[in-house]
C-alpha cells in the first residue's frame, strides 16, 4: 500500500482537516524534511506568503521539491491555486487548464503561482509523477478569499457582486485521493459545480457586509488582490471529470453552508445561482418599476414582430446598438421578458464591467463578458444570445451617421449560429440614437485606458448633465434567418459566413431606412400604426 505524506504546517487548519479526510496520511512539517521514504506519495499543501497571503512561499516550495526529488518519491501532488488564471473585466467564465491570463491581469498573483508550478516541473523532471491540482477557494481555509466567510464583518467593494466557486474540504481530499489512484501527471482544475455570488455568500454565512470604496481599501491591500472582489472568476472542472473520473459531491453553496453551520441543509429557494450572475428576481423588480417607467412613459417604446423570437431553444439576437449607454439593450431585454417570457443574455463590452454599480447592474440583467467562451455556453444551454456585431464603434457613431450600419467585424455571430444550429433573429431600434446624440468627441488616452471608450462623447446633455432625452422608440424584430440548410462545417467556410452576414446586415439596413422614411418626428408618432393603416388601405387583388 502506498504511503501518503502531507507536507504542510501543522498550524494550518486546512492541513488538519485534510489529514482527517485522507485516511492513513501522515503530516510532515516543511521545516523538518529529514526522513525520506522511497517510493512514497507526497501531497504538498503550499503555504501563502506576503502581506495579502495570495501567493505561495516559493523558497519553502523549492526545498520541498528538492526533498521529493532526492527521496525518489513515487508521486507528488502539488496543491496550486485557481488564482493562477487571474481575473479582470475581460476574463472568460469557466476557463480550462489551457487558459493563460493576459500580462496585465493581477500580475504578481498569477506569476507567483506560475513560478511555483514551473519550479516543480524543473526540479522533479520526468522521474516523478507530478500532478498539479488548481483548486478554487477552499471552504474553511485561512487563505484569501475563503477566509472572509469566517468573519463577522466582511469588507467588500460597493457596486460589484462577482460570482465564484467554493470547494468543500472533503471534495479537495477526494480529488487528491483520485489523483493518487490514477497516478497521472498533468494539471487539473479542482472546482465544484455551481457558483455563489459574493453578496449572497456573505448573507448565507450570517456575516455582515461592509462596502468600502476601492480607494480606501488600497491603503491597506494591494489593488491586484482587490480585483478578486471586483470581477467574477470561475474555472471549468471538465478535464478532471473526464480524465480522472472525479465529480465533486458538494456544490459551492453546500460547501459554504457546511463551513458555517456544519451539515445545515441549503434553503430550498436558494439551492442554485446563475452561473453568470443573472438575477431574474432583480429583473422582474425593475420590470415593474424603472423599466416600466422608461418603456411606457419616458421613451414610449413600441415593438413589432415579437412572434419571430423562438419560444424555446437557442437563438442569436443580432441588434444595432446606439446611444453609447446600454439603454437599448436593457429595453430589449425588458421587452422580451414582458412579451415572450424569455430572458436573453447579451454579450457585454468589458469596459462596462469596470464601473461600480453599472457592473453589478449589467451582470444581474444577464450581461456576460463578450467572448466566444461565454457565447458558446449560453447557446449550448438552449438560451437566447444577444449580440451587437458592430461593436463599440456602432455605439459611438456620430449622430449624422447613427442610422448607417457599420461593418460587422469578424462575423462571429454567424459562426456561432452555424455551430449551434441556432436561428438568427435581427432586430433594430429607431429612436435610441437620439437619447444621447453624439455631436462631437474628445480624445483622451487616459480616459480610453481607464474606460475602454474610444473617446469622450459630446452630446446636448452629456457629460455635463448625463440625462437621456425622451425620444420616441420603435423596436422591430425581423423574420429569423434559418441556417438549417447549411452543414455544420459551414462555420469554417468564409464565403458562406460572409454571405449570411451580408444578408442580415442588408435586412437590418432596409428596415431602418424604411422606418426613418416614415418617421415624422423624433419625439412623437407611431410608425407601426402607420404600417398597419397602409397595409389595410391597399386594394385587395381579384
Amino acid at each position: 500500500m502506498t504511503q501518503i505524506f502531507l507536507i504542510s504546517h501543522s498550524d494550518q487548519l486546512l492541513a488538519k482537516a485534510l489529514v482527517h479526510e485522507l485516511n492513513g496520511a501522515r503530516l510532515i512539517n516543511p521545516g523538518d524534511l529529514s526522513s525520506a521514504h522511497t517510493g512514497a506519495t507526497y501531497v504538498y499543501l503550499t503555504r501563502p506568503a506576503g502581506r495579502d497571503e495570495v501567493t505561495p512561499d516559493l523558497l519553502e516550495a523549492a526545498r520541498v521539491f528538492q526533498f521529493a526529488a532526492q527521496s525518489a518519491a513515487r508521486q507528488l501532488v502539488l496543491i496550486s491555486s485557481a488564482m493562477i488564471y487571474g481575473t479582470g473585466p475581460n476574463r472568460p467564465p469557466f476557463v480550462d487548464e489551457t487558459y493563460c491570463a493576459p500580462a496585465n491581469i493581477v500580475e504578481f498573483v498569477r506569476d507567483g503561482w506560475a513560478s511555483l508550478e514551473s519550479s516543480a516541473t524543473a526540479q522533479l523532471g520526468d522521474t516523478i509523477i507530478l500532478t498539479v491540482l488548481r483548486p478554487s477557494p477552499i471552504a474553511g481555509s485561512s487563505a484569501f478569499p475563503a477566509r472572509l466567510f469566517s468573519r463577522r464583518f466582511v469588507p467588500t467593494l460597493p457596486g460589484h457582486d462577482p460570482v465564484f466557486q467554493l470547494l468543500a474540504v472533503a471534495d479537495l481530499a477526494q480529488g487528491i485521493s483520485c489523483a493518487i489512484r490514477q497516478q497521472k501527471s498533468g494539471i487539473f482544475n479542482l472546482a465544484p459545480d455551481g457558483v455563489v455570488p459574493l453578496h449572497q455568500a456573505v448573507r448565507l454565512a450570517r456575516s455582515t457586509r461592509i462596502p468600502l470604496p476601492r480607494t480606501l481599501r488600497r491603503l491597506v491591500q494591494r489593488k491586484e488582490t482587490l480585483e478578486y472582489l471586483r470581477y467574477s472568476w470561475t474555472v471549468s472542472n471538465d478535464k478532471i471529470k473526464r480524465e480522472l473520473g472525479f465529480v465533486p459531491a458538494k456544490s459551492s453553496l453546500a460547501a459554504l453552508l457546511h463551513q458555517r453551520n456544519g451539515n445545515h441543509p441549503a434553503p430550498a429557494a436558494e439551492t442554485e445561482f446563475d452561473e453568470f450572475g443573472m438575477d431574474k428576481q432583480y429583473i422582474r423588480f425593475y420590470g415593474k418599476t424603472l423599466f416600466k417607467f422608461l418603456s411606457e412613459l419616458y421613451w414610449r417604446i413600441e415593438d413589432n414582430g415579437i412572434e419571430h423570437v423562438p419560444s424555446i431553444g437557442p437563438g442569436v439576437l443580432v441588434g444595432m446598438h446606439r446611444g453609447f449607454m446600454p439603454f437599448d439593450g436593457v429595453m430589449a431585454l425588458h421587452t422580451l421578458v414582458k412579451k415572450s417570457g424569455r430572458y436573453p443574455r447579451f454579450l457585454t463590452h468589458p469596459g462596462l464591467l469596470k464601473f461600480p454599480f453599472l457592473a453589478n447592474f449589467m451582470t444581474k440583467l444577464g450581461g456576460v463578458v463578450a467572448c466566444q467562451e461565454s457565447a458558446d455556453q449560453v447557446l449550448e444551454s438552449g438560451q437566447l444570445l444577444g449580440i451587437f456585431p458592430e461593436g463599440i464603434h456602432g455605439a459611438f457613431s456620430l449622430y449624422r451617421d447613427s442610422y448607417k450600419l457599420h461593418a460587422f467585424g469578424r462575423d462571429a455571430f454567424v459562426k456561432l449560429a452555424l455551430r449551434h444550429r441556432a436561428p438568427i433573429i435581427p432586430f433594430i431600434t429607431v429612436g435610441s440614437a437620439e437619447i444621447f446624440p453624439i455631436l462631437g468627441k474628445i480624445k483622451s488616452r487616459r480616459w480610453t485606458r481607464y474606460s475602454d471608450w474610444p473617446f469622450i462623447p459630446i452630446t446636448p446633455t452629456f457629460p455635463l448633465l448625463p440625462v437621456p432625452l425622451p425620444s420616441k422608440w420603435h423596436t422591430q424584430f425581423l423574420p429569423p434567418i434559418s441556417i438549417e440548410q447549411y452543414p455544420l462545417e459551414a462555420a469554417g467556410d468564409r464565403g458562406v459566413v460572409k454571405a449570411i452576414s451580408r444578408q442580415v446586415r442588408t435586412a437590418m439596413q432596409q428596415a431602418v431606412d424604411d422606418m426613418l422614411a416614415r418617421r415624422r418626428s423624433i419625439f412623437f408618432g407611431s410608425l407601426f400604426e402607420q404600417r398597419r393603416d397602409e397595409s389595410q388601405s391597399k386594394p385587395v387583388p381579384i
